[in-house]
């Protein structure tokens, strides 16, 4: 067997196993579903340039994590443009799909508090959502626990804040 495809195989088996944690960087770097999927794209591209470094010293999802917030990083500052959402009313619909779209917009309203965090509080919030352990979280970025801690009750603060101002309350 040729050991470039053993390679690739492998990488490929690996991402698809952890492309959950792509995808929601992705969502949390870009409103638009075309935006998001031209960050993916990015981001696989460093992964595969990068792969070759990966030493097997952590997780790979951990060490995918650390290459993907870097390239989304990187991407939001060419891109830097700043897009706005628009929420079909939907005060007509039964109430099971109004409970749907209320929950469709809080979320957007989410991300879009989220996407105005800086890169570091971007990175917290996401890995805590990951279920990520404070020393985890604190391996991944390169900071303390305890600066972990202290980090993410202000970075919640900050976002309750941000969707205060954008007008909900939730």
């Amino acid at each position: 067997m040729n050991t470039r495809n053993d390679k690739q195989t492998c990488f490929l088996q690996l991402i698809e196993t952890h492309k959950g944690i792509l995808y929601k960087i992705c969502r949390i770097y870009q409103d638009k579903k075309e935006d998001q999927q031209d960050l993916l794209q990015e981001m696989i591209l460093q992964l595969w340039r990068s792969y070759d470094s990966f030493r097997g010293e952590s997780q790979f999802s951990s060490w995918m994590y650390r290459v993907a917030f870097n390239t989304a990083i990187s991407y939001f500052r060419k891109e830097k443009q700043h897009y706005t959402s628009s929420l079909d009313p939907y005060h007509d619909l039964p109430d099971e799909l109004r409970t749907v779209k209320e929950k469709e917009e809080q979320l957007a309203v989410f991300y879009k508090a989220v996407q105005q965090l800086n890169k570091v509080e971007k990175a917290l919030i996401f890995l805590y959502m990951q279920g990520q352990s404070g020393d985890e979280i604190a391996g991944i970025l390169g900071i303390s626990s305890v600066n972990v801690r202290v980090r993410l009750n202000r970075t919640k603060e900050k976002i309750k804040y941000i969707i205060k101002t954008l007008g909900y309350e939730f």
